[in-house]
Order: C-alpha cells, then sequence, then structure tokens
C-alpha cells in the first residue's frame, strides 16, 4: 500500500508552507505529495494569504525535491486549455527529472470561477473527454512529427507535439463517483483511478465498474492502479485525536465514519479493508499544514506498519 499525502492549499497555505509539507513528505518516506487544483477556500475557513496555482507550485517543487512523485488531485480542466496544460506538464515532468503524475478533471467548483472569471461551461465533460485525449495524444507523438485534433471544443493543427515529457509515459489520472461516463474515460485515458472520500462499500462497486470497462475497452482490469483519497487524523490517544479533529473544525465520530481517524492501530485497520477490496494507494488528505508532527505520526507509527 503506498501513502501519498494530499493537501488542499487553498484553505490557507504559502509555498512557503507547501515546501516544508513537500520536504518532510520526501524526509518521513511517503511516496508522494499531490495538491488540489483550486483558487478559492471552502466552507467557514478565511483561506489567508490567498490561492497557489498547483502548477506553479508543482514547478518550485520539483527543484526542491529528489524522489517523491508529485502531481495534482485534480488538475480542473476548465483552468487551462489542453494544449498549454501539456506544455506545462511536460515542462514541470523535465524539471523534476521525471516525477510528475497527472490527475485531470472536468472542475466542478462554480463560485471559484466566478470569482476569478474563469469560463465555466455547461459541456464540461465532454470537453473533458478532447482535453485527454489532446493531451496524450500530444505527449505520444513522435518528435519531429504532428499532431491534429479536430473536435465539437478544440481544435489542433500541424502541433510540433512539444515539448516531450521526461517519463516516456506521464501516468494519467482520472477519478470520481459516476457510474456510467467515468469508467469509461478512465478505461480509455487512465493508469490509475481514483475515488474521493468513499466508503470501503461505495470504492468496491466503483472499482468493479472501472474494471468491467476496461475490459470492455479490451484492457485488462489490472493494467490500471486503484486508489482512494480520504481525510486522515490520528492521536496517540483520544486527547491527541480530539485536539486534531477540532484543529481542522470536524468531529471526531465524522472522520471515523467518513475517513481514516483513531488510533494508529485503527487506522491501519481501516486501510486494510480498503486494500481488501482492491485499494493500492491511498490519499491521505492533511487539512493542518502546520502539523508536522502528524505527519511524523503516520509516518512512525500507521506506515510502517503497511510497509
Amino acid at each position: 500500500m503506498d501513502l501519498r499525502i494530499f493537501t488542499e492549499p487553498q484553505q490557507g497555505a504559502t509555498y512557503d508552507t507547501l515546501l516544508t509539507v513537500a520536504k518532510a513528505t520526501e524526509d518521513l518516506g511517503f511516496d508522494a505529495f499531490f495538491r488540489s487544483d483550486h483558487y478559492l477556500r471552502m466552507g467557514t475557513v478565511d483561506g489567508l494569504p490567498g490561492p497557489t496555482d498547483a502548477w506553479i507550485t508543482l514547478a518550485g517543487l520539483a527543484r526542491e525535491t529528489r524522489r517523491i512523485r508529485l502531481g495534482t488531485l485534480m488538475t480542473a480542466g476548465t483552468f487551462r486549455l489542453p494544449g498549454v496544460l501539456a506544455i506545462q506538464v511536460a515542462q514541470v515532468d523535465q524539471m523534476s527529472g521525471g516525477r510528475v503524475e497527472l490527475g485531470l478533471g472536468a472542475g466542478w467548483f462554480e463560485e471559484e470561477h466566478k470569482a476569478y472569471g474563469i469560463p465555466f461551461p455547461k459541456e464540461k465533460f465532454a470537453r473533458l473527454e478532447e482535453q485527454l485525449e489532446i493531451v496524450t495524444g500530444l505527449w505520444a507523438t513522435r518528435t519531429g512529427e504532428t499532431f491534429d485534433f479536430h473536435g465539437r471544443y478544440y481544435d489542433l493543427t500541424e502541433s510540433p507535439a512539444l515539448p516531450k515529457p521526461a517519463q516516456s509515459k506521464i501516468p494519467v489520472l482520472v477519478g470520481g463517483h459516476g457510474a456510467t461516463r467515468t469508467p469509461r474515460l478512465a478505461a480509455r485515458y487512465a493508469d490509475e483511478f481514483n475515488i474521493p472520500f468513499a466508503s470501503v462499500e461505495d470504492s468496491e462497486r466503483q472499482f468493479g465498474r472501472v474494471r468491467a470497462a476496461a475490459e470492455e475497452a479490451g484492457r485488462r482490469a489490472d493494467e490500471l492502479t486503484y486508489s482512494n483519497a480520504l481525510v486522515v487524523c490520528v492521536g496517540r490517544d483520544d486527547r491527541e485525536l480530539a485536539r486534531r479533529a477540532a484543529a481542522i473544525g470536524r468531529e471526531v465520530d465524522e472522520l471515523k465514519a467518513n475517513g481514516l481517524a483513531g488510533s494508529p492501530a485503527e487506522v491501519v485497520d481501516r486501510i486494510g479493508r480498503y486494500a481488501a477490496i482492491g485499494s493500492r494507494r491511498i490519499y491521505l488528505q492533511i487539512l493542518d499544514l502546520d502539523d508536522l508532527d502528524h505527519l511524523e505520526l503516520i509516518a512512525g507509527q500507521v506506515q510502517s506498519q503497511l510497509s
């Protein structure tokens, strides 16, 4: 089971804070540092000092880290043109020495689009399908050849399809709860399927849909990595657990019901239930980015038991 650190910087974090967490992620032996791609805070937090851009952040971290994988859950398809996104991600992959992964989703948070003047189209999912075809197609085009795409939403003519990533293939993540179109997109384009904030039972059903879609598309179901994203809150005792839950504005019972919460032993057991239904990677949503002791506890008493 791979454990990856997943952050939500729109809730309030500077680049320096993210750099500190990314370096701790690397030093403590976690597999990767991922971040959300949002420009507006959610809920009652003030979001100060303001948002940081996902791919600018990852470019900086690419030069400041050496081992961990770097990526997004999920880059919003509404934020970037697919040709521009392919250039950005390929460049950051070069900057990292080939450690980047791209999670790409349709985009959903209408308020942040209104706040920053970003168009919020109705046909987001159909656009996402074209975006995935373009991004992966540009990367796969041989150097010296050109890429053309003529779709409903995007039109590319004689693109030189440059630059190329450092990796021969950047892993692409597709995720979500949709019962039909999401599994189909994952089967066609994804190296990894991620389901966010879902129960063991819902995860098992969705993994089954993706497996079936992969086989229908002529792929082996086990070609894809299946993963979960879950909020994490671990305490050595009840008092520490309650303090950490309060710090992120959540209740302990709710966290235990909907995420990975409790003592290290409880969290290890809970992760084991996800592993039993085929999850091979957990993105641990860390909401208090100043609590580095939390990361140390997870590394020392949770991750160590899963290795």
